[in-house]
């Protein structure tokens, strides 16, 4: 049986997976009302991972004999900026998401809550790969943001090294197939 302080952190936890499900979700529709179907479709994926790792714990918490006290998440951001604006937002959140998983690993391991601790491995490894994949995208792939002057003017994305032009900058207006293609590359896929 999991203690009330680790069934408590576990709980806010879970919360906190559902919050990064409804503020990805709201990046989707962010891109959506643009037309970036790629990024739109990328940031729903984000969102059901995210309920995913919810999920995964709340199944964690009832397999113990737990008790889940699910708060209403948080209403997320409407306005997300640039593209760029955006994957800054999503580093920030998974790092954001990282802390107090390190914490609740520290606190199962305290409270000698040894399945909690193996439990949490797998969310210590997924954090690392969602950090190292917002950074890709941010840097490692070489995206970078070129803001023209004057208002209503669009934003304009530069990939470094798109698929079958190693080593070349290409500028790319991120629309639909470009940006579908970008991420593709950033994700690894």
């Amino acid at each position: 049986m999991l203690s009330k302080k680790i069934q408590a952190a576990l709980t806010d936890q879970i919360n906190t997976e559902f919050y990064a499900a409804y503020l990805y979700l709201a990046m989707a529709a962010h891109f959506e009302e643009q037309n970036y179907e790629g990024f739109a479709q990328w940031f729903r994926m984000q969102a059901k991972e995210e309920e995913g790792h919810a999920m995964k714990l709340f199944d964690f918490m009832i397999a113990r004999g737990g008790h889940v006290d699910l708060k209403a998440p948080a209403a997320p951001t409407q306005t997300f900026g640039t593209v760029v604006d955006v994957f800054t937002k999503v580093l920030a959140q998974e790092q954001g998401v990282t802390a107090p998983i390190d914490a609740l690993y520290e606190l199962a391991f305290k409270e000698k809550a040894y399945a909690a601790t193996v439990e949490l491995q797998w969310f210590l490894m997924e954090q690392v790969e969602e950090e190292k994949s917002a950074r890709e995208i941010l840097a490692d792939h070489g995206l970078e943001q070129r803001r023209f002057a004057g208002p209503g003017l669009a934003d304009h994305i530069h990939v470094r090294q798109p698929i079958g032009f190693p080593y070349a900058e290409q500028p790319v207006r991120m629309r639909r197939s470009a940006s579908t293609m970008l991420l593709r590359a950033a994700a690894g896929f």
